[in-house]
């Protein structure tokens, strides 16, 4: 008898939750099951762990088969391990969550896809949950998702990664409040995060609404790194 037959046997999948934002609105990438369990439901893309892959390696093929999108920020969410998650037997989800701006996702829609779409998390928190169901526990993993985001924008500068490379002030106050869910200062805010020293200020302008001309910002290192909590 080998020793490992007495061992509890389980599988190893792979959750992504992929944010971006469009429409002045968090949004995050969702499937349409096309098999059982949980046929023709939305779901967070995902897929098993292959023989000889890690769960970094798993979440990359993940992104770029169902939405087109690699070398992103991703980062390890939790391991949701509860018995009876899946119907079909004891399989353990490794989640990681993405972020990219809308412009860089190119979402692949092949017969293998599942109906990739963008769905705001308006639809997938609070008070108007029940407006989608989605399969397995994936509302819980994208209620932990939004938290775990809203928490890295206070120490860190992952902010970066749902930016254009050029961007004004404006926007990038925007996508803290959109993410945040509240209004901030803007004398505070912008004081505060130019005295972090992360950006700098272009010679390009952005001329496209009816104030006068903004200027452009960039982030000197687009990598993750942690900073003193500001907001």
């Amino acid at each position: 008898m080998k020793d490992n037959e007495n061992f509890f046997k389980v599988s190893v999948a792979v959750d992504v939750v992929l944010f971006t934002i469009e429409e002045n609105e968090l949004k995050i990438l969702l499937i349409k099951r096309s098999s059982e369990p949980f046929k023709d439901i939305h779901a967070l893309p995902g897929g098993f762990v292959h023989e000889g892959e890690t769960t970094k390696g798993t979440t990359s093929r993940i992104l770029k088969n169902k939405a087109g999108v690699a070398n992103v920020y991703t980062e390890q969410l939790y391991t949701f391990d509860t018995p009876k998650r899946d119907p079909r037997g004891p399989i353990f989800s490794v989640t990681y969550f993405a972020l990219a701006p809308r412009e860089d996702i190119k979402i692949n829609k092949t017969k293998e896809s599942q109906d990739p779409q963008f769905v705001s998390v308006k639809k997938l928190s609070g008070k108007e949950l029940p407006e989608l169901t989605l399969a397995f526990d994936h509302t819980d993993i994208i209620k932990y998702s939004i938290k775990r985001l809203q928490a890295k924008l206070e120490y860190t500068n992952i902010v970066y990664s749902l930016l254009p490379r050029f961007f004004t002030l404006n926007q990038l106050q925007k996508t803290y409040e959109i993410i945040l869910g509240q209004k901030l200062d803007k004398r505070n805010f912008q004081k505060k995060y130019l005295q972090l020293d992360l950006i700098s200020p272009t010679k390009k302008m952005f001329a496209g609404t009816r104030q006068r001309p903004a200027r452009l910002y960039e982030f000197k290192i687009r990598k993750p790194a942690e900073l003193r909590k500001f907001i």
